[in-house]
C-alpha cells in the first residue's frame, strides 16, 4: 500500500454504535457517516478497550492496552507518558504534520479545582499535548472540561459572549445534564471543533504529508444539543430505552447501586436519591432525544470535513471514523458508562476508507488498540512493539479470538458468545458472565450457573494469559 497524502482520524466521545444509519439507527438521519460508510470497510464487531475516556483515548493513540501504557484511570493521576511512543511522534518520524482538533483527554481532569463562577487558566495541559509530539493543536478538551478550564474553543466562546450561560447551565443540578445549547449553534463545542478542523485541512500548506485528528467531544453528556438539531430528531423513534424489570436486584449486580442508590454510573449521580430507577419516563426521552440531536449535529460536521478534505486533497486521503466507547442511553435504565462492560458502551462504529481498500460489511472482531498500527501501515511506516495489529491484516485473518477492555478495578473479555465481566471495588468484587446468543441484551447473569462453569473458566484464564504475558515475561 502507498504511503498516504493524508491520514485522518475522527473520533466522537461516547458514541453508541447503533445512533447511526449505517448500523441500524433510525431516530435521526446520519447522511455524511452513512456516505462515508458506503465507501470504508465498515466493522460491525469493534470494542472499546476501555469504558473510560482516558483509558480509551490512550490507548488509541498507543495501541497498548492500558495496563501497559499505565494511564488506566480517569481519576487517579495517572496521565500518559510522553516516552511512551505514540500516534503523533511515529507519524511525525515517519514524515508527517501532525495536528489535532478537539478533545485530547490523555491527563486527569482536576476536578478538585473547579469553581462554578469562574473558567480557570490551566495551560499545564496544553503545553503536557504538545509535548507528545503536536505541530499543531486547536483544544476543545471535553465540554465541560472546557466551561471549568480556559482552552482555544473557551476563550473564543468568552470573546463570543456565550461562555458564562453555557458554565451556568453545566453547573446547574436541577437541568440533570440535559439542556439546550446557550447560544447559536455554531457556538457549541462540535460546531466549533468541526470548523476548526476544516480551516486546519483548507489552510493546510505545509510540504509534508498531512495527519489530523478530529476530536469531537460530544455526544458525551452533558446533554445540550441546540434547539434546532432537536427539530430534526423523529419522535417516534427515540424510544425509553430496553430494560429489565428486577434486573438490579441481587446486590451482587455491578450497577446494584446505580440502580437502586448511592451513585456509581455518572447517570446516578444526577438522579433524585442517586438512583437511576427514579428518572421519569419524560426525562429519558428528553435526554435520549438530545443525544440523537447531538449526533446530527456531529453528522453535518463530519461532513463538512470530508468535503474540504475532498477540496484540498482529492482522492488521496485515508479516513478512520470511530469512537472512545459509547453509551447506555437508557437501556438497562442507566446512562453513562462507568464500569460498563455491555455492547452500548463498548460496542462502537469503524469505519475505514483508504485509496485500495475495497468498501464492504466486516464480521472480524478488532478494537481500537487496533488503531495505531493501521495508521503506520498507512503511512507505509512500521509500528514498534504495540498490543495492536493493523485492522487489514486483522480482517483477512478473521479478526481477534478474544476481545479485552480495562481500566481502574475492571476487565472484561468476550469471544464470539459469552463475555465475562470483573469488577473490584473498596466495599466488594463482582462478576458477571453473559450468554450473547441466548441473551443479547445482557440482563442475566449466569456466571454461577454450573452449565457454562468451562466457559467461565477459559474467559477467566484469557485474562490471566494476557496479564502473564505483560507482566510476569
Amino acid at each position: 500500500m502507498p504511503k498516504a497524502a493524508a491520514i485522518v482520524l475522527i473520533t466522537a466521545d461516547e458514541l453508541r454504535r447503533d445512533a447511526l444509519g449505517c448500523y441500524g439507527g433510525q431516530a435521526v438521519p446520519t447522511p455524511s457517516l452513512d456516505g462515508l460508510a458506503v465507501e470504508s470497510i465498515c466493522f460491525d464487531r469493534a470494542w472499546a478497550n476501555s469504558p473510560w475516556c482516558l483509558p480509551s483515548r490512550c490507548t488509541l493513540l498507543t495501541g497498548l492496552y492500558p495496563h501497559n501504557h499505565g494511564a488506566y484511570s480517569n481519576f487517579r493521576p495517572q496521565r500518559l507518558s510522553p516516552e511512551i511512543p505514540n500516534l503523533y511522534h511515529l507519524l511525525r518520524a515517519a514524515g508527517y504534520s501532525t495536528s489535532h482538533v478537539g478533545k485530547c483527554h490523555y491527563a486527569p481532569v482536576p476536578y478538585g479545582q473547579t469553581r462554578r463562577t469562574e473558567t480557570q487558566p490551566n495551560d499545564a495541559l496544553p503545553s503536557y499535548y504538545r509535548s507528545l509530539g503536536l505541530d499543531h493543536l486547536a483544544l476543545q478538551d471535553d465540554k465541560q472540561v472546557s466551561v471549568w478550564f480556559i482552552d482555544d474553543y473557551s476563550r473564543e466562546l468568552a470573546e463570543a459572549g456565550y461562555l458564562s450561560a453555557y458554565r451556568e447551565a453545566i453547573w446547574d443540578a436541577t437541568n440533570r445534564k440535559v439542556f439546550a445549547f446557550p447560544g447559536p449553534a455554531k457556538w457549541h463545542p462540535d460546531a466549533w471543533v468541526g470548523r476548526k478542523a476544516v480551516e486546519r485541512i483548507l489552510h493546510y500548506g505545509d510540504p509534508r504529508p498531512f495527519f489530523l485528528w478530529v476530536s469531537f467531544s460530544g455526544p458525551h453528556f452533558p446533554f445540550d444539543a441546540p434547539t434546532e438539531y432537536l427539530e430534526r430528531v423523529e419522535d417516534a423513534r427515540v424510544g425509553q430505552g430496553v430494560y429489565q424489570e428486577g434486573e438490579f436486584d441481587d446486590p451482587g449486580r455491578i450497577h446494584h447501586r446505580s440502580f437502586h442508590g448511592r451513585g456509581g454510573i455518572e447517570g446516578a449521580d444526577s438522579a433524585p436519591e442517586k438512583a437511576c430507577k427514579n428518572h421519569s419516563a419524560a426525562y429519558w426521552h428528553a435526554l435520549r432525544k438530545a443525544y440523537f440531536a447531538n449526533v446530527a449535529l456531529i453528522d453535518d460536521q463530519v461532513g463538512a470535513v470530508l468535503s474540504a478534505l475532498s477540496q484540498r486533497f482529492g482522492d488521496e486521503v485515508c479516513v478512520l471514523f470511530t469512537a472512545d466507547h459509547g453509551e447506555m442511553l437508557g437501556n438497562h435504565r442507566l446512562w453513562g458508562k462507568n464500569a460498563c462492560a455491555y455492547e452500548d458502551v463498548l460496542g462502537v462504529p469503524l469505519l475505514l476508507r483508504a485509496p485500495g481498500l475495497t468498501p464492504r460489511r466486516e464480521d472480524a472482531a478488532v478494537a481500537l488498540v487496533d488503531l495505531l498500527p493501521t495508521c503506520l501501515r498507512l503511512a507505509g511506516a512500521e509500528p514498534p512493539a504495540v498490543d495492536g495489529r493493523d485492522l487489514i491484516t486483522l480482517a483477512g485473518e478473521g479478526g481477534r479470538r478474544y476481545l479485552f477492555s480495562e481500566g481502574e478495578g475492571f476487565m472484561a473479555v468476550r469471544d464470539g458468545r459469552f463475555k465475562y465481566v470483573r469488577r473490584v471495588t473498596a466495599e466488594r468484587a463482582y462478576t458477571e458472565l453473559f450468554d450473547l446468543e441466548a441473551d443479547p441484551g445482557e440482563f442475566f447473569n449466569v456466571s454461577e450457573d454450573e452449565r457454562w462453569a468451562p466457559q467461565r473458566a477459559s474467559l477467566e484464564q484469557a485474562i490471566v494469559d494476557l496479564l502473564m504475558r505483560s507482566l510476569l515475561l
